[in-house]
């Protein structure tokens, strides 16, 4: 799992010149043709289907994952990376993430985004800043609390704040995730582990 979170591949990017936008509502510099586009507005790429087999997460399920994420719209700086150097002060304790797909306590994009995936699946998720994004960090959620991903080091939350508080910059995020696991409801408030 880690020399597959360490491998980050940036998506290509394309140049946007012919969209219209205004001041209020620019249109992101780049686009990227290597991911597909939904609907609602992130996109994403398929980089690793698991085994076959397993459950699909769905809306109501417990999704236990793995998951790094990049300020792709400046200069593709790490809030929250794996693989980085190993033993003394450097070992992180670290636990994968779990959240319920529909609670609303992730980003919208990255939870729209773990929808029908299956354990070992691993996606690279672009969501741009706004409705899909974190919310600004003035609404109170500075340490990403309410809505994460939250990153686990300070540095990695700051980097993040950074971007999100600055609007001279693209703030589109790239999210890697993998699902290790897809708990579904047992009818009684919990979970029956997958």
């Amino acid at each position: 799992a880690a020399a597959a979170a360490a491998a980050v591949t940036l998506p290509h990017a394309a140049f946007a010149s012919e969209e219209k936008e205004s001041l209020y509502a620019p249109k992101f510099v780049q686009q990227y043709d290597d991911f597909t586009e939904t609907p609602e507005g992130w996109s994403y790429r398929i980089v690793k289907e698991g085994p076959k087999g397993g459950d699909a997460a769905r809306v109501g399920d417990r999704v236990v994952f793995d998951w790094s994420g990049y300020t792709i719209g400046y200069f593709g700086r790490p809030f929250e990376a794996k693989g980085g150097p190993q033993g003394g002060a450097f070992d992180k304790d670290l636990d994968y993430s779990r959240t319920v797909v529909g609670s609303g306590s992730m980003v919208k994009g990255f939870e729209s985004a773990l929808v029908g995936m299956k354990p070992g699946d691993i996606r690279q998720v672009v969501v741009p800043y706004g409705s899909l994004s974190y919310p600004p960090t003035t609404d109170g959620d500075a340490t990403h609390d309410q809505v994460g991903p939250k990153p686990t080091t300070f540095s990695g939350q700051r980097a993040l704040n950074f971007v999100l508080d600055n609007p001279r910059v693209d703030r589109t995020l790239l999210f890697n995730v993998k699902i290790m696991r897809v708990d579904k409801p047992n009818g009684k408030g919990g979970f029956v582990r997958g």
